[in-house]
């Protein structure tokens, strides 16, 4: 989002855009910031990339246990000295510049949603009151206090669907507050998950099954549009999380996907799995019968410079997949 506007994760707040076909095309409607910082509730990373599109520099630090408490409603920035600190130590690796930047949030901060419509006004100050009008009872916060954005999109039968974001803005405060403190300007906000879309490969259907912390996200892309997106917080991390409960929080998603679309899933990606990445994989290889690799290896990486996969190889795929947003 565009801080200016009190937008939020998908671009610019009534983003312009019409249908797309190209995933690295979909939040074209937004500014491309060189710079990327990402908080999320174990660490902070930035990158930086250089005017030919090379990354110049990265670096990433770990954050205190619960020093960063992804909610949609509560306080998510509970101990902010101690962040502001990681995030000084971060900038100076980076040489941050003081030049606008993206940043990203956890997903738990914002919600997605994928709404039909039969209709919707392209003026966004008649667009907005029926986004709010539809998500009132579908949030945990009143809409009145909230920041939208949304996206056109062909829905599959060739209506109109909406991909719409929405988070309360005292929580989006929070996380521009701790870079404004550091003379940061972010120009603009995104969920994390919806940066790494552009890495998932563009023929096909492809399934997303991402752990960042306790949060659990799965989606599904089809040629260029969002499918499904669900987001769901697990009681344990990676680390004590068993596949079979990663199978029943993705299996609805790939369920819901082949009942409405009517084609089966082409493949499916992990990230964020660490060491157990190949147990969840052959799992679910297994289970859902098609191939399973980690996003480091898909074929939406390999736009990426060798710099850039290295990002992914750290399980930072939220700042490479920004660059194949054009944050290059």
């Amino acid at each position: 989002m565009t801080s200016a506007a009190a937008s939020t994760a998908l671009g610019t707040q009534g983003a312009r855009s019409s249908s797309f076909s190209r995933i690295d095309h979909w939040l074209n409607a937004m500014p491309h910031p060189a710079q990327v910082a990402e908080i999320a509730p174990g660490h902070v990373a930035m990158a930086r990339w250089g005017m030919r599109g090379g990354l110049e520099v990265a670096a990433v630090e770990p954050l205190p246990a619960g020093a960063v408490m992804p909610s949609p409603v509560e306080t998510n920035i509970t101990r902010p000295d101690a962040v502001r600190d990681v995030l000084r130590r971060v900038f100076s690796k980076v040489a941050h510049r003081g030049a606008p930047l993206a940043l990203l949030i956890p997903d738990p901060a914002v919600r997605v949603f994928v709404l039909p419509f039969e209709t919707l006004p392209r003026k966004a100050d008649d667009a907005l009151p029926l986004l709010r009008w539809r998500l009132k009872k579908s949030v945990p916060f009143d809409v009145d206090e909230a920041t939208v954005s949304w996206m056109r999109q062909k829905a599959r039968d060739g209506g109109l669907e909406v991909i719409t974001v929405i988070a309360r803005q005292r929580i989006v405060r929070e996380y521009e507050e701790l870079l404004q403190s550091l003379d940061a300007r972010p120009g603009v906000v995104l969920s994390s998950t919806l940066a790494v879309l552009p890495l998932l490969d563009e023929s096909g259907a492809t399934l997303l099954a991402r752990l960042c912390g306790s949060t659990l996200t799965a989606a599904v892309v089809y040629g260029g549009s969002l499918c499904v997106y669900r987001s769901t917080e697990l009681v344990a991390g990676a680390r004590q999380l068993d596949p079979q409960t990663v199978l029943d929080e993705i299996f609805p998603a790939a369920a819901y996907f082949q009942d409405t679309w009517g084609r089966e899933l082409d493949r499916a990606y992990l990230s964020g799995f660490d060491e157990k990445n190949d147990r969840f994989r052959d799992m679910l290889r297994g289970e859902l019968k098609l191939p399973v690799e980690s996003i480091a290896a898909g074929a939406g990486s390999r736009g990426l410079d060798e710099e850039g996969k290295n990002l992914l190889r750290h399980g930072l795929d939220g700042l490479a997949g920004w660059a194949m947003n054009g944050g290059s």
